[in-house]
Parts: structure tokens; sequence; C-alpha cells
């Protein structure tokens, strides 16, 4: 299972959710981090 943790979350519900083994990633840490459009998201 994937998440995105949405820019109006911490960035440490992302990092938590790795240290439990969960594929997670902030929209900081995207490319265009929170300005990234919704159809680049994957």
């Amino acid at each position: 299972m994937k998440f995105l943790v949405d820019a109006q979350l911490p960035k440490e519900i992302s990092l938590y959710l790795q240290s439990r083994n969960f594929d997670s990633i902030h929209t900081l840490d995207l490319p265009l981090k929170n300005s990234t459009p919704d159809k680049e998201v994957k």
C-alpha cells in the first residue's frame, strides 16, 4: 500500500509511516513540492 501525505499534514507522518515499512511520500518530496499537479502524482 502506498501513502501520499498531503500538504496540510506534517512531513513527520510520512517519516513515521516509512519507519513502519510503508511506502510513503510527502507532497514536499515531489518534484514541484506542493505545486505538483495531480496528474503528475502516481
